[in-house]
């Protein structure tokens, strides 16, 4: 179990910490005549080496190279404006689908879960950790893109990306809080920040802007309560 774990973890890095904006603009705009598609592909077979540690698993790893790349170019191809959030999920579900079905392949393990989750504290709260704060953001986005687009405001004095790692920020928090059994602390939090936003909620006469702002907080907290209380129950059990 511990190896399905590790490919996870390098996925999540490869996909969402370790892939600029810059990178998946460019590949939107230029398809497969992006050189950052190739280096993203390439990337992700240097990330599964890195986090097995065993260059005699390099087909594994080019493997899963191939496959992550087929999969973008899929994306790449069928994906528009309008159908980006569908195919953002099918996206990451075909390449968790992918992950899984390799492994089980290549190392054909007998599926006893009790026995391969031993010994995974680590890396799971590793993958958990970068799913709650760089994955959920960029899944946030996705899913109010359009919403967005709408409250577009070109005088807008927001400083650059800082509600992306506001989101991550209070994700990672309510997420430590859950493990740590501090349900009170996730009170404070969104009371305060519901405090802060009362200004902006006030001031604006936007209902638009007011639903963006609670759909957002809502998704935020509940997604990262969820998947605190998911890795909770796990770390029991193993």
């Amino acid at each position: 179990m511990i190896i399905i774990v590790k490919l996870l973890c390098a996925h999540i890095l490869g996909d969402f910490v370790l892939q600029p904006n810059s990178w998946v603009k460019a590949k939107e705009s230029y398809r497969l005549s992006a050189y950052q598609f190739y280096i993203h592909v390439l990337l992700h077979g240097v990330l599964v080496l890195l986090v097995l540690w065993d260059l005699s698993l390099w087909p594994l790893a080019l493997t899963l190279a191939v496959l992550h790349g087929v999969i973008d170019m899929l994306k790449l191809v069928v994906q528009t404006d309008k159908n980006k959030a569908k195919w953002f999920l099918a996206d990451q579900g075909l390449h968790v689908i992918s992950i899984l079905l390799v492994w089980y392949f290549w190392f054909n393990p007998e599926l006893n879960l009790s026995y391969y989750f031993s010994n995974t504290a680590l890396w799971l709260l590793l993958s958990s950790v970068l799913f709650v704060t760089w994955a959920v953001a960029i899944l946030i986005n996705v899913l109010l893109a359009n919403w967005a687009k709408a409250l577009e405001d070109e005088e807008s004095e927001s400083l650059a990306n800082a509600g992306r790692y506001i989101g991550i920020l209070e994700r990672l928090m309510v997420f430590v809080f859950v493990l740590t059994d501090h349900w009170e602390a996730v009170g404070f939090l969104l009371a305060a920040k519901s405090i802060f936003r009362f200004g902006d909620l006030k001031e604006s006469k936007d209902r638009k802007l007011t639903e963006y702002i609670l759909i957002g907080t809502l998704l935020s907290f509940g997604i990262a309560l969820l998947c605190g209380m998911l890795v909770k129950w796990l770390l029991a059990i193993v």
